[in-house]
């Protein structure tokens, strides 16, 4: 039997909480990457020195996180011109006076 509108006793779990299972799983995540991002300059080091381009990929790698990547635009127009051209007269009178 579904609950009837205006029940107030089977709310379940508000909008955006995350169950229990969930927030574990993040929390160990983030504790996992935050061990990881203490190391990592040292880490980058060795890379760097055993393999200078590896490193340089891994680095712009990693900005990525940091820094937004421009998106390029793609610009398709259509235009129709529609022009006429007029006949222009130019009547150029000389004056009867030379100075």
């Amino acid at each position: 039997m579904p609950f009837k509108p205006g029940n107030k006793l089977g709310q379940g779990r508000p909008p955006g909480k995350v169950n229990r299972s969930t927030e574990q799983a993040k929390l160990t995540l983030a504790r996992l990457a935050n061990r990881g991002l203490d190391n990592i300059t040292e880490d980058l080091d060795k890379i760097r020195q055993e393999n200078p381009i590896k490193a340089a990929e891994l680095y712009l790698k990693l900005l990525e996180f940091v820094i937004p990547k421009l998106k390029s635009v793609d610009l398709n127009a259509t235009m129709e011109i529609d022009q006429r051209i007029q006949t222009i007269n130019v009547n150029i009178n000389k004056s009867g006076t030379d100075d």
